[in-house]
Parts: C-alpha cells; structure tokens; sequence
C-alpha cells in the first residue's frame, strides 16, 4: 500500500475532469483497507469505485482512497439457482456479461450500466424492469466508523429507488456483493416496448438471457454517449416520484405529459421528457452541455471544469422547478 501525493483523478471519473487529491491510495485487498484504518482513520478521506458516479467540482485536499478489490466465483445452490459472489472492483458490465455467457440469469437487464460492482448496491441500479435488490442476497461491509467487517442482508440495506443505506451512509463501504441468480428457467423480463422491437430487429422470437443482454446493450449504446470518448456520469437526475395532486397540476396544464404510477397513489414523471422541454437537450457551451442523446445525461466534450457542469445542472433544476414545479434530484456525488 503506497501513498501518492498530488496524485490526477483524470483517469479515475468518468466526467473526465482533471482534479487531483492531495494523497492517493489504491486499495487492493481487505488486509489493506484494515492497514489504511489502523494509519490513517484520522485523516479528511473520500472513497471511490469506479468514478462514475461522480462530479469533481474542485482538488480535493485530503486523502482519495481508490477501492479496488478484484474476485469474482460461484457456487451452486440448488437444480435452479446459483450465488455468484464479486469483489467491489469488479466493473459491473463485465460481471455482467460473465454471468451471461454462463447462463446465470437475473441481471441481463441491467447490462452496460457503467461503474464498478460496489457502487451497484450503493444507487441500487435499475433498468427495464429489474433492480440490483432483486437479486442481492447480501453484501459484505467494512464500516469505517469503528473499522469492523460486518454483512449486510438485502433486508437491511434500506433499498428504494436508485437509494440505500450506503448512500445515506458514507462510512458503509462494500468490499463484496451476493448475487442469487438462476440457472436454469429464467424469468425473462422484455416487456419493455423498446426492448421487444430490438428483439424483433435481432430476429429474436424466443429470447434467451444472452439475447436480452445484447438488446439492452444496443438501446443503451444508442441512447447514451460513448464513456470512452465523451465524459459524463450516466444520468445525473433522479426520476421525480410526486403525489396525485402534482400529477393533476401537470396533466391540466402540460398535454401528453407521461407519468408511470409506483405505489401508494405516487407517480414517476420522466426526468428526461421534463428537461427535453425546458430546450436543454443538446444544448451545447463551448466544451460542456447537455447530451444530443438523452437529456439526463451532461457532457464533458474535453477540458470543461466540475464547476461549469454543476452550474449547468442548476439551471436545469431552476428551470423544471419554474415551470413544472418539480424538484429534480441528483444522483451524481457532487465533491
């Protein structure tokens, strides 16, 4: 375990923005993450993953502690279903695509979402129907408040939507997941009108995991810049989750508004439809703006500063607040 000093974060988020740490470490192991506590608990620490999921707005002056713990196995648990056990370090899609190419299913949905294994528990990832918590058995913790190791059943991580207690609670890191997936008879879930016309594209009439991995690729390739050649977070607003008497506001003063309903007479409005209508989407300020592809997404097109790109989601926020009168949440860290 060495410290750097003055180390670039450039090539450690996903934003792309050229900031540095007063101290860097990376950690590969749990006996380094125990050292790292016994030396250095006192000192100002930010812990990262794979970077995606955040915004750097200035250097950070203290110590940045990379977690990269790497592993990954299986076991059997029965004739139909599997535990598939991954370090934090693990990039997400990859493990994704090894379950997939040994037919274990349950995370084929949730394919090309960018970032690293620990942070899927972290926003409870989701896309076309599923969510990291239908499948996660259990998650093995470091809590770095009084440095024990501790596992925390799905039933405790306080999932709801793209939120959990390691969100809430930044001493909680994850050093590995549990994953109960299936090996045989598969609940495939295509019932997402996008994903089904991809399959009809692919020539697909009984869909197996491996074709809906392929399906959800495609959409989300087509629908969101390229991470290597374009920085951004994936998306940077939340969904607004508001109450029946906001939903009757907009579908009175807003024609063909969509809204999903959730539960307990809530309903999700479309963060990116709200945005697309306020003229944010493409927009584009020199060397930063608004993806041409999908609104929720912001863009570092090469040299633009954390700052810069948190202004711009401000006026986004301001703007759908003024004539929506929705709060739009982040889900990118802001640092």
């Amino acid at each position: 375990m060495i410290i750097k000093k003055n180390q670039s974060l450039l090539k450690l988020n996903s934003f792309k923005i050229d900031v540095y740490a007063k101290e860097y470490v990376e950690i590969t192991c749990e006996s380094e993450l125990l050292e790292l506590y016994r030396q250095h608990r006192k000192k100002k620490i930010l812990f990262i993953g794979g970077g995606s999921n955040i915004l750097f707005t200035k250097n950070f002056n203290g110590l940045v502690v990379h977690l990269n713990i790497k592993g990954k196995n299986y076991k059997k648990i029965n004739d139909k279903y599997v535990m598939v056990s991954a370090s934090s370090g693990e990039n997400w899609n990859d493990l994704v695509n090894w379950c997939v190419n040994r037919d274990f299913g349950g995370i084929e949905n949730l394919s090309l979402i960018p970032g690293n294994v620990g942070g899927a528990p972290v926003q409870n990832i989701g896309a076309y129907g599923r969510e990291l918590k239908d499948v996660l058995v259990s998650c093995r913790v470091y809590n770095w408040e009084n440095g024990s190791f501790c596992e925390y059943e799905c039933s405790q991580c306080d999932f709801d939507y793209r939120n959990s207690i390691f969100k809430k609670n930044k001493n909680l890191l994850i050093t590995k997941v549990n994953l109960k997936l299936t090996s045989k008879n598969h609940l495939i879930i295509s019932s997402y009108s996008g994903i089904n016309e991809e399959l009809k594209k692919l020539g697909v009439k009984n869909a197996s995991i491996k074709d809906i991995s392929i399906a959800v690729s495609n959409i989300r390739s087509r629908k969101l810049p390229n991470l290597d050649k374009i920085g951004n977070a994936g998306s940077f607003f939340k969904n607004p989750i508001i109450e029946k008497n906001q939903l009757d506001f907009l579908v009175k003063n807003f024609e063909n508004i969509p809204y999903y309903s959730v539960e307990n007479n809530l309903f999700k409005i479309p963060a990116a439809w709200l945005i697309e209508k306020c003229g944010f989407k493409g927009k584009k300020f020199i060397n930063f703006g608004v993806s041409k592809k999908q609104p929720l997404v912001l863009v570092n097109y090469g040299g633009a500063n954390g700052k810069e790109i948190l202004q711009l989601s401000k006026s986004i926020v301001s703007t759908v607040k003024k004539i929506f009168r929705i709060n739009l949440e982040t889900e990118v860290n802001i640092i």
